[in-house]
């Protein structure tokens, strides 16, 4: 048994049992990985994917029970190299973040400026992804910190903390005839084409859910995945939009008007998300503390060690 066996196992189950997918994201050969994979049930004396000739189908029972163990392994690797950099060089090494475009654009900026003035010597890596892939990229060990307002609904091998909250508000042209309103209301807002956030995007499902418990039905005629966006269909005059509170710049958004509609809509809450059983680096501690303050490095160490509570947010 080796770690190349290992991986091809889990890159299989990742790959929906494409081998020829699998081969490419290892870069080795097919032939190679089916080797690897008939070495290692020989090895084993089990069969670990169910077949349909040379496709691969599934797991099989005891290839459920092996994955489990395959995914501890290889997390215990990395662990291992993680605890190695710490302590043959504790201020430099890479820190990835995993977010959405708003918190990107709209909230991290001067976090991460402040960061990089502390730490020169870590380098940051920003990937910008839809809430299922930031989890998928935790998950994969591909990303140390992840950042959304969407998550799963039960994800025990994650554990989350509130980051901050934030509401939803208006975006129209300069002058429109609801800036004149000391009150906009949900059939308001119906009565114009409405631009806004993608499905599973920055709070998309609370708006809907308001829409819909007030049994009124919105004209979307667009959906984005950033606010940028939106506000650019809005300044064409395409209709009005919803977007997150923080993504309105008075001085860059200056043709645009936003606003506020604070009793419409839900509060959202931003959560920050790690894996639990990952070693840490300390300069990671030290990011997470620079965005929750009450986030001590011990408490966030005791969540990651400590067993799944079968919930996903603290």
């Amino acid at each position: 048994m080796n770690f190349q066996q290992l991986r091809i196992v889990r890159e299989t189950v990742r790959q929906d049992f494409n081998l020829t997918t699998v081969a490419n994201t290892l870069f080795t050969s097919q032939p190679g990985v089916s080797k690897h994979i008939k070495d290692l049930e020989d090895e084993l004396g089990i069969e670990i994917f169910v077949r349909r000739g040379k496709r691969l189908l599934g797991l099989t029972e005891p290839g459920k029970e092996l994955l489990t163990v395959v995914e501890r392994i290889l997390l215990d690797a990395q662990n291992a190299r993680s605890i190695s950099d710490h302590f043959s060089n504790r201020e430099s090494g890479r820190l990835i973040i995993a977010t959405t475009h708003t918190q990107a654009r709209y909230v991290l900026p001067e976090n991460i400026k402040e960061f990089r003035a502390e730490y020169p010597d870590v380098h940051l890596v920003l990937h910008q992804a839809s809430p299922r892939e930031i989890a998928e990229l935790l998950t994969a060990g591909e990303a140390d910190i992840g950042i959304a307002t969407e998550w799963p609904d039960e994800a025990p091998e994650f554990v989350a903390f509130p980051y901050y909250s934030w509401r939803h508000a208006l975006v129209v042209p300069k002058n429109h005839p609801l800036t004149k309103r000391s009150r906009v209301s949900l059939a308001d807002i119906a009565d114009y084409p409405l631009i806004t956030y993608h499905e599973g995007f920055t709070g998309r499902t609370n708006i809907d859910n308001t829409f819909t418990e007030a049994r009124i039905v919105p004209d979307i005629v667009l959906s984005a995945i950033d606010a940028d966006v939106i506000k650019t269909y809005v300044e064409i005059g395409l209709g009005i939009g919803i977007i997150a509170s923080m993504a309105y710049d008075p001085k860059r958004d200056s043709t645009l008007a936003l606003i506020e509609i604070p009793d419409l809509f839900r509060l959202n809450t931003t959560r920050l998300a790690l894996r639990r059983g990952v070693y840490l680096r300390s300069y990671v501690y030290a990011f997470i503390h620079k965005l929750v303050p009450e986030l001590s490095e011990e408490k966030v160490s005791d969540l990651l060690r400590g067993p799944a509570r079968g919930d996903f947010v603290i």
